[in-house]
């Protein structure tokens, strides 16, 4: 399976369209069922590497996408989504330099 392929589970007969927002897989158990005593199993069936970790990103942004930008009449949700994003982001990065500039009282 090479970058930009269909899903080795994707089947045009069966599953009609290709949605890339949907995962072809096996169903699994939902994480929000999964018992305490069943984590570490759920987890063993989770598939880690790198490809997986792509597309599992690849589907949430489209899920966004669907969501928040492509219905016909979308909204500023998803503009706020990114800008509050951002302001996040470059606060994290920043954090250490902002600490460093506080103001004390010496008293």
């Amino acid at each position: 399976m090479g970058f930009g392929d269909y899903p080795a589970e994707y089947n045009p007969k069966v599953h009609g369209p290709y949605d890339p927002a949907r995962y072809y897989g096996k169903p699994d158990t939902p994480f929000s069922q999964v018992k305490l005593g069943e984590v570490g199993a759920w987890f063993g069936r989770r598939n880690k590497s790198p490809q997986a970790l792509a597309g599992a990103c690849s589907r949430a942004f489209w899920r966004w996408q669907h969501n928040y930008c492509l219905p016909r009449r979308a909204g500023m949700a998803p503009v706020f989504q990114v800008i509050v994003g951002a302001m996040v982001f470059f606060y994290t990065i920043n954090y250490g330099k902002i600490t460093a500039h506080r103001n004390y009282k010496y008293h």
